[in-house]
């Protein structure tokens, strides 16, 4: 990438929201070796909103998709926390997507492209992963979306 990660996101007019804290007993990340493996994340905005509901029963595919967009800002904030800095991120290697989703709703793909689709306008091919896209019949706290990701690291 000829631009650093982090002009690219301001040239995006993105910004990570502040670092995401646990919310049981479990670790937001864990580095080894050249992985970072990052926890789940809810899509929680930089004002601290958690996007909530369950898509096909009031929340609608553009809903969830900005709902993914979120989780996939709290991932680049966590990788930032755990690397220093987000050029160590070499490749985003996987994605586990989850979707709160209302008996019937099958779209589950779509809504986790809001996630896919930020990461590759933000890391380039860097972003390109391989990825699961999963419907749930309910989250924590009621979550529209929640995403975990497994990073490949330049050490």
């Amino acid at each position: 990438m000829t631009d650093t990660i982090e002009a690219r996101l301001a040239k995006l007019g993105l910004v990570l929201p502040p670092v995401p804290s646990a919310l049981a007993n479990y670790v937001p990340y864990m580095l080894s070796g050249d992985r970072l493996y990052i926890s789940g994340q809810l899509p929680r905005e930089a004002d601290g909103t958690l996007i909530t509901g369950q898509l096909g029963a009031g929340l609608s595919i553009e809903d969830g998709q900005r709902a993914a967009r979120a989780c996939a800002l709290n991932i680049l904030s966590l990788a930032r926390s755990a690397l220093g800095r987000l050029d160590r991120v070499a490749r985003i290697l996987r994605l586990a997507g989850y979707v709160n989703a209302a008996p019937g709703f099958v779209d589950h793909p779509k809504v986790i492209n809001g996630a896919s689709d930020l990461l590759v306008e933000v890391l380039g091919e860097h972003g390109r992963h391989t990825r699961a896209a999963i419907g749930c019949s309910s989250l924590p706290a009621n979550a529209a979306t929640e995403i975990e990701a497994i990073l490949l690291v330049a050490l």
